[in-house]
């Protein structure tokens, strides 16, 4: 007998027929990025812990609906995407932040080259800062997120090539920012 984990799409399924557990399941796969993601649009923990509840209810109110046209990740990215938008608009003061990905230390590292992480961090986040809002989304779900191009013009809600010319000239511009900040290219 295989105890496999059950795929996104079939505790959907179970979700729409009203299993709390399934619910639970789902929740503990995926609210983690999903916290993470609303964090980097929305730069505030507090609401960004508020939209995964509103995300994760409308998962459970909405799962009859899901199609399955996208991967349940991509779907609920979606969503969440869709919320702090929501959110920031009614917050016009909110300033979007992106997180400190390369600043967590290694413990192998000695106290110089966890300064020059940290150091090369805070640059690209400012370099991040300084890109546009359309470009920052599409940067954070390429490379944060690991989605597809398909699935950020899902996500997004515009044509694939569109964020292919987002990408390319978030990334010109990001190579730019870098290198007049003193930070060399970490990729060929």
């Amino acid at each position: 007998m295989s105890t496999k984990p059950a795929a996104d799409d079939v505790l959907i399924a179970r979700i729409a027929a009203g299993d709390r557990l399934a619910m639970r399941v789902l929740y503990g796969r995926h609210h983690v990025r999903v916290y993470r993601f609303a964090l980097r649009l929305v730069g505030n923990e507090q609401v960004a812990e508020d939209l995964i509840s509103e995300v994760f209810l409308d998962v459970w109110r909405q799962a009859g609906k899901f199609e399955g046209r996208s991967l349940v990740s991509t779907w609920l990215l979606a969503i969440t995407r869709f919320k702090a938008l929501s959110a920031l608009r009614r917050r016009q003061d909110a300033e979007l932040k992106d997180e400190a990905a390369l600043a967590i230390e290694d413990p192998s590292d000695d106290p110089e080259i966890a300064a020059q992480k940290k150091d090369t961090g805070e640059a690209l986040r400012k370099c991040l800062d300084q890109l546009s809002p359309d470009h920052r989304e599409v940067v954070d779900l390429v490379y944060y997120h690991e989605k597809s191009l398909e699935e950020v013009a899902l996500i997004v809600g515009i044509p694939e090539n569109t964020v292919k010319t987002r990408l390319f000239y978030a990334r010109k511009k990001l190579a730019d920012l870098l290198e007049a900040a003193g930070v060399e290219r970490g990729w060929p």
